[in-house]
């Protein structure tokens, strides 16, 4: 529900009624993840999709139907059908689950307090219950900077199970579905919670304040990433050149690194290919979790680089990290191109995908689960 946090808070804020419909389980290949939601508000307004397009019609007659009659929250399924080519369903061939429930903004202020902390861009999660007993169904609790939370799914024991679990996931940023309960002397009733999270946007740092940087300042940016453009030599480094960049700093790399935060989800792009930047910046990161470390250079600046980081002490495993060249194979040229290459590469690294061209892939096109760091370089060739 957190993909449209910015609606559901204004139709909470007007105290408007809406019917929320939230996919809660994926199978096959679906186009959208679990936590996608459409909401429907009384005068009929929609936002939001949870297929792309195939039963967003029959969800919004559900929406409808529970937003008239008042009724208990209800679940459907929506797969594809081989016997009727015009039955509701996913032409993709996966299967959906979606919840569809009434929500009285009266009822949840909780839900309206972190829907104003998704919409102003600060770390929120909503537990929602989406399978267990009825009376239990779409029941939410709410946590906001990870120290307090509110509302309730059912008892003391059930939330503190979910709270627990819903600081890791808004830590690390994903949307999933929990279990809980089962247990007589603690939580009696077994229950599925999807916990929607709206973590901090993820950091991309570039270090290297040249044209290539612009360009990937651009597209990262508009993948979403905080992104900081950083170099020692303030002549270059300067905000009038990198206008989509969060923050330009002027500092020498290694330092800068050194005394800023990091994470599982950072991307890291090396793009001055000059020994006395590069090699400490590089040391570093290659020590640090964070999830992508990328340098542009040459073959030959490769070569080169990858002797005096291993003379620097890092090792074999750390290097097997360092994605160099940086980007995919696109026969890039232009920096534009090869922001493109360089994201292509971040986007398949952090779902573990090949890099492959669809049409010469087999399997599911969405692949299930969390987005997640790999842990070594996939197939993949410079850009």
């Amino acid at each position: 529900m957190l993909n449209i946090a910015d609606t559901l808070y204004a139709w909470c804020r007007e105290a408007r009624p809406f019917a929320l419909a939230t996919v809660v389980q994926v199978s096959g290949s679906a186009p959208l993840p679990p936590g996608s939601a459409l909401a429907v508000d009384a005068d009929g307004q929609v936002v939001g999709s949870i297929s792309g397009g195939c039963v967003e019609g029959a969800v919004y007659d559900l929406c409808q139907q529970v937003l008239q009659d008042d009724g208990p929250p209800a679940r459907a399924r929506f797969g594809y059908s081989d016997d009727d080519a015009f039955a509701v369903g996913l032409t993709c061939g996966g299967e959906i689950d979606v919840l569809v429930q009434r929500v009285e903004p009266a009822d949840v202020p909780h839900l309206t307090a972190a829907l104003d902390e998704a919409v102003r861009g600060r770390p929120a999660a909503v537990a929602q219950i989406v399978d267990g007993p009825a009376e239990f169904l779409g029941r939410t609790l709410t946590l906001g900077d990870g120290s307090v939370y509110d509302g309730t799914l059912g008892s003391e024991n059930e939330d503190r199970a979910v709270v627990a679990q819903a600081r890791a996931l808004l830590r690390a940023g994903r949307t999933a579905v929990i279990d809980i309960g089962g247990a007589p002397d603690t939580c009696p009733a077994k229950l599925s919670v999807l916990v929607h999270t709206h973590a901090a946007p993820p950091r991309m740092l570039i270090f290297g304040a040249v044209d290539f940087a612009a360009a990937l300042s651009q597209a990262g940016s508009f993948l979403g990433y905080r992104v900081t453009v950083c170099d020692a030599r303030p002549v270059f480094a300067t905000a009038a050149r990198f206008p989509y960049a969060d923050e330009v700093v002027v500092d020498w790399p290694h330092r800068y690194l050194a005394a800023t935060e990091v994470d599982a989800r950072t991307a890291l792009c090396v793009l001055t290919h000059d020994a006395k930047f590069d090699i400490p910046v590089l040391a570093l990161a290659l020590s640090l979790p964070v999830g992508y470390v990328g340098a542009m250079g040459s073959r030959r600046t490769h070569e080169d680089r990858d002797q005096r980081l291993r003379e620097a002490g890092v090792t074999t495993a750390q290097l097997a990290r360092l994605n160099s060249s940086i980007g995919l194979d696109l026969g890039a040229h232009t920096p534009e191109e090869t922001a493109i290459s360089i994201t292509a590469e971040i986007i398949a690294h952090s779902h573990r995908a090949t890099g492959l061209p669809l049409s010469h892939a087999t399997g599911p096109i969405h692949r299930s689960g969390p987005a997640s760091p790999a842990p070594a370089k996939a197939a993949r060739t410079a850009a």
